[in-house]
């Protein structure tokens, strides 16, 4: 017997449903790259990888043997090189994390990860250890000092805390005071530290893009 035609298929619930997914995983951008998007790359490895074996190939009928094994090594200690480079241990200790590590640090741990941060963009960093507040000293090749505190959610206000007394010695045009925030800072934080004029408050998503491997300098404002 014919299905009415103002009936639905059984089938097709489950093929709308999983539309319904795959369009609200594209538009959080979690579902991943389409294949018009990886295209480009797939035809430049293609052509790379051609260019490689007919290279072999030629120079295994001119010179011998020695010129695939030579390759072959060449190969093997890249890559050798490649994964331990990309380690979460040896990335971590390079200054580079990703956002669900940042998430899970403590405060303590978080200072560590802003001072290797730091030390990746060629500062000279000091840890000033507490129980609960951390802080550093921070020194630049061009004489620029940076005294760094960390506001976890509910914290106080920037101007509960002084900046440490060793950041005040020295020219103080070259000292900055920076807040570090996994979270968003209040507008009244804002209004705060624009008053202030040598506060600046890093907060989450600027934390991730410096963790990233953005240069602290392009996410400090202009003439800081």
């Amino acid at each position: 017997m014919a299905r009415p035609s103002w009936t639905s298929d059984p089938a097709e619930e489950p093929r709308r449903r999983k539309r319904d997914v795959v369009r609200g995983l594209r538009a959080q951008d979690r579902y991943g790259p389409r294949f018009r998007d990886v295209l480009p790359a797939f035809m430049v490895l293609t052509v790379v990888v051609c260019s490689v074996v007919a290279g072999l190939v030629v120079g295994s009928r001119t010179v011998g043997v020695a010129v695939p094994v030579a390759a072959a090594g060449v190969f093997l200690v890249a890559f050798s090189v490649g994964v331990r480079r990309r380690r979460p241990g040896a990335r971590r200790r390079k200054g580079r994390y990703t956002a669900q590590e940042l998430f899970e640090l403590d405060i303590q741990g978080l200072a560590l990860a802003v001072a290797r941060m730091l030390r990746r963009d060629h500062w000279k960093v000091r840890l000033l250890p507490a129980p609960d507040r951390p802080r550093l000293c921070a020194r630049h090749p061009d004489g620029r000092r940076l005294d760094v505190a960390f506001r976890p959610v509910a914290e106080p206000l920037p101007d509960e805390d002084e900046p440490h007394p060793h950041t005040h010695k020295g020219n103080p045009d070259t000292f900055l005071h920076l807040v570090v925030h996994r979270g968003t800072f209040r507008d009244r934080d804002i209004r705060w530290a624009r008053r202030d004029g040598k506060t600046v408050l890093l907060d989450g998503s600027a934390l991730r893009l410096w963790a990233e491997g953005a240069s602290l300098d392009k996410l400090l404002p202009r003439g800081r």
